[in-house]
């Protein structure tokens, strides 16, 4: 019985026949890579649709190229380059290939790719070359700067679509990154900078990645080393967080970007967007650099303002006149690890012990605590050792710091009223934030209007022009704008027994934009 690789090999050889090939591949493989190693590798293959637009995002490209695909997996984005380049009305002389997978079932299926591309550049009168290295790319990468003989690899052009893992920070790789000058925690972003640091001046990367790298302190010395490193040319951002990896169970949200190498950046940046890799119809816009980094933002987030609307509404949430410290507002994460102190965990409330909040007490804008046959412990024993861990009798504003793929809302918060919940003291578990002054509660009115302008849709929007992924960490609240201590306890006044509905608190935070 002929295979399914076979019959779909039979069906598209005629239009483009090295991606097809490796799209077919990929399609049969998939399914049957173990999964703990697949995640261990962080192994998300590239559909054909993602690769020929990736391909279609380089600029000109020159005579004789030099291609880098680390990551390659069965070769889908060195075919769709290819594809593109030869199919180009200035086609290249010659296209030399060097590509890195260590899997070799993956290899296998990438060695016939190259084949394949090797036969569609001949036929199209284009030289061409190609190496299959199976070692870890990264290890490799750091191997000629041990050496006094041997001069690091460069590039003219590096496609990626990397596997996204996070580095133990005791691991070789972590090590031979340091030895690079390269400082970052996840696997894709240590592929994107050692790509980065390996192309020749002007030379183009491509990149598929999580948009995780856009916000957060973890990925800050990424952001710098790209910023200082590359000039930003491209964002393409797929509005279904689904749609890129739909064969796949990837949660993270992926955008495609284009770096040019040690040039200077422009003062835009090219930002498009569409619903799927299907979609035809993609929408674009130029973005001033200034608006996708703001100047004066320590932390160099990466905003996408996609659409004129998201452009407007970034700017008035920037107006906003003040910073937390303006408001003399300080957000901090919970205190309480709760699996460090698993001895002192209580079901119930019980004497000697204090209340302790997790996201599930939420309700209606405020914190409703005990919740009886809740899976999460209500209390927490108070003693020397948990002491440090509590916070003083006082009003506080709690948000979530994680969030489901399943909510429409990225940030949630709520009051904790002492009015409500009879105890001198309390513990915030380490999923949530919460906004303090001084260590102590906020008054009353300033904590209602935080938590009202943190529930806007508004503010939900904006949060999300720099944050694809469903944490919300304290760093990213620090880095709102905030509207003034009156405006906000004016604000609060609205906020009554229970938070206004949603059109309400639209309408309250519309005046204050």
């Amino acid at each position: 019985m002929v295979n399914d690789l076979t019959q779909l090999l039979e069906v598209e050889r005629a239009t483009a026949p090295a991606l097809n090939r490796a799209d077919a591949a990929r399609r049969e493989v998939s399914p049957t890579l173990d999964p703990k190693q697949r995640s261990k590798l962080g192994q998300f293959m590239t559909p054909a649709p993602v690769a020929t637009f990736m391909a279609g995002m380089f600029d000109r490209l020159p005579k004789d190229i030099r291609l880098l695909d680390a990551g390659a997996g069965v070769g889908s984005l060195t075919a769709a380059f290819v594809r593109e380049a030869i199919t180009r009305k200035d086609r290249p002389r010659s296209i030399d290939v060097t590509t890195f997978e260590v899997d070799p079932v993956l290899g296998q299926h990438l060695v016939e790719t190259l084949a394949a591309c090797s036969d569609e550049c001949e036929e199209a009168g284009v030289a061409f070359t190609s190496r299959v290295i199976p070692e870890d790319y990264i290890l490799h990468a750091a191997a000629p700067l041990l050496s006094e003989h041997s001069a690091p690899e460069q590039y003219d052009c590096a496609i990626l679509n990397p596997p996204y893992a996070k580095i133990n920070t005791a691991s070789k790789a972590r090590k031979a990154l340091s030895s690079m000058g390269i400082e970052t925690t996840n696997l894709y972003t240590a592929f994107v900078a050692v790509a980065l640091d390996q192309l020749k001046p002007g030379g183009q990367l491509v990149a598929i990645t999580p948009r995780s790298f856009c916000n957060g302190s973890y990925f800050e010395p990424f952001r710098r080393f790209m910023l200082e490193h590359s000039a930003l040319r491209k964002i393409h951002v797929y509005e279904s967080r689904k749609q890129a990896f739909k064969d796949d169970d990837v949660l993270q949200e992926n955008i495609i970007y284009q770096l040019v190498k040690a040039e200077s950046q422009a003062a835009t940046v090219r930002i498009s967007l569409s619903h799927s890799p299907q979609d035809l119809d993609a929408t674009a816009r130029d973005v001033p650099f200034s608006e996708v980094v703001l100047p004066n933002d320590p932390h160099v987030f990466i905003r996408l303002a996609v659409s004129e609307e998201d452009g407007d509404l970034a700017l008035r949430v920037q107006a906003l006149p003040c910073t937390l410290r303006d408001l003399g507002v300080t957000v901090s994460t919970g205190r309480v690890v709760d699996f460090r102190v698993r001895d002192y965990l209580r079901k119930d409330p019980e004497p000697g012990s204090v209340p302790l909040i997790y996201p599930c007490h939420f309700n209606g804008g405020y914190v409703s605590w005990p919740k009886p046959g809740a899976k999460k412990p209500n209390a927490l024993v108070s003693n020397a050792e948990t002491a440090a861990l509590m916070v003083p009798r006082g009003t506080y504003v709690l948000t979530k710091r994680f969030s489901s793929k399943e909510e429409k809302r990225r940030l949630v918060a709520v009051v904790y009223d002492p009015g409500r919940i009879d105890s001198e003291v309390v513990g915030f578990e380490n999923h949530l934030n919460y906004f303090h002054q001084s260590g102590e509660g906020l008054p009353g009115d300033l904590a209602r209007g935080l938590a009202l302008f943190l529930n806007s849709t508004a503010v939900d929007q904006y949060f999300r022009q720099f944050s694809g992924h469903t944490q919300v960490n304290a760093t990213d609240l620090r880095n709102l704008h905030y509207p003034t201590v009156k405006q906000l306890e004016k604000a609060g006044r609205h906020f009554g027994e229970a938070l206004p509905d949603q059109d309400r608190i639209d309408e309250i935070v519309e005046a204050l934009l």
